[in-house]
């Protein structure tokens, strides 16, 4: 059996367990009328939620551990040499003729969202299993942070955050679907941070609440209409009852309405210790770029209030955009997040990092950029920073 690869203290990174899946984006130049088929263009790119995470950490100057599965198929192949190409390890990839590697098929509208999808995964259940990924338990020794993503089974989810309980590591649960998220129930007892969207949380809530006391969001409550401070007020409960599960930090991404930072504490409520964080190469300019231009000391109106027995919530806006496609946005937030995590940026330094590389993601057809820029993302960052609004400050008495 394998033991893993114990990772090295100045070589300090994510560990990800997750899917890594081959998407076809299927894009029409015209309005698709049903019943026929209709001109356009089809693409073959690298998906997979967890694998989208990855690749962006690693498109910032990271080199994320992966741990999934893959078969010897075409998609498989691809996904694979894809991988390789980009210089990361893939001791972690299961590699069998068995299995069918996961494949999903989105229909894009001429608006560049998703009309219409079938996604084939269930070969990550069936193969990413407990015993596989307790192979790799040394790869967490000196990690900063597990981020698993929902397409893991019940056990494979409950194996991967005991793990890292085990081992003093933080875990990032990446909620994937409605459906998917609710699988929270059995780890949210781990778990550090969360990062659903609106309809994920209401689904989180309920199903760690063991009700259907919320219900998911109106159609014009995800509109315009509602300012941040009235959407939160409506969000509010299911963000306290993942908080009073033991959760830390709820980040609630809101597509072009920005995001919801939510925590037990003040933006310094969270950072990694020193030793688990890597301020080398581009995370090391990073770190540089985003102190410089979004320094802790000039948070207004709470930090005298950063304390841990205050529930704390912000909103970060979304910046302004010309969008090719959406389906990545969600994932290179999160990775833009964990990589200025582990530079050793607290929690709203890192997030408004996530949203500037987010802002990269829905500007090219690919699920994650070919580069960034470091001073294009830290100049982003800085706009998201500055126009930060506490939405929130409330002893948990």
């Amino acid at each position: 059996m394998l033991s893993g690869r114990q990772l090295d203290h100045e070589d300090a990174e994510a560990v990800i367990i997750g899917g890594m899946v081959l998407d076809i984006h299927a894009t029409p130049s015209i309005r698709a009328n049903p019943g026929t088929t209709t001109p356009g263009k089809v693409y073959y790119v690298q998906g997979g939620v967890a694998r989208n995470v990855a690749e962006c950490m690693s498109k910032l100057g990271a080199k994320p551990y992966m741990i999934s599965a893959l078969g010897f198929d075409m998609a498989g192949n691809l996904l694979l040499e894809h991988w390789k190409t980009a210089g990361l390890s893939t001791e972690g990839i299961l590699k069998n003729k068995d299995i069918e590697t996961p494949v999903v098929c989105n229909i894009f509208d001429v608006n560049g969202e998703v009309a219409a999808g079938v996604a084939s995964v269930e070969a990550l259940e069936k193969y990413l299993t407990p015993d596989w990924i307790l192979c790799f338990k040394s790869t967490l020794l000196y990690a900063p942070v597990l981020m698993v993503d929902a397409n893991l089974s019940g056990p494979s989810l409950e194996a991967s955050c005991k793990m890292a309980a085990d081992t003093g590591c933080p875990v990032w649960f990446e909620p994937v679907s409605v459906t998917k998220s609710q699988r929270i129930r059995s780890v949210a007892k781990y778990v550090t941070f969360a990062s659903p969207n609106e309809d994920e949380l209401i689904a989180m809530a309920n199903a760690l609440s063991g009700s259907n006391e919320f219900r998911p969001l109106k159609e014009d409550h995800k509109k315009d209409n509602l300012s941040p401070g009235s959407l939160f007020q409506i969000l509010k409960p299911a963000v306290l009852v993942l908080l009073g599960k033991g959760i830390k930090v709820v980040l609630v991404t809101l597509g072009s309405n920005g995001v919801f930072l939510c925590s037990k504490g003040g933006p310094s409520c969270y950072k990694f210790p020193v030793a688990k964080t890597n301020r080398t190469g581009f995370g090391g300019q990073l770190y540089k770029s985003v102190m410089q231009n979004c320094p802790p000391n000039c948070y207004s109106g709470f930090s005298e209030l950063d304390i841990s027995n205050r529930l704390f919530a912000v909103h970060l806006p979304s910046l302004p955009a010309s969008v090719v496609r959406l389906t990545g946005a969600g994932d290179c937030l999160v990775g833009g997040t964990l990589t200025s995590i582990c530079a050793g940026l607290d929690i709203m330094q890192s997030v408004s990092v996530g949203i500037a590389v987010a802002k990269a993601a829905v500007e090219v057809e690919t699920n994650v950029p070919s580069a960034f820029s470091l001073a294009s993302i830290a100049d982003d960052a800085r706009s998201v920073f500055c126009h930060a609004k506490v939405l929130l400050q409330q002893s948990m008495m």
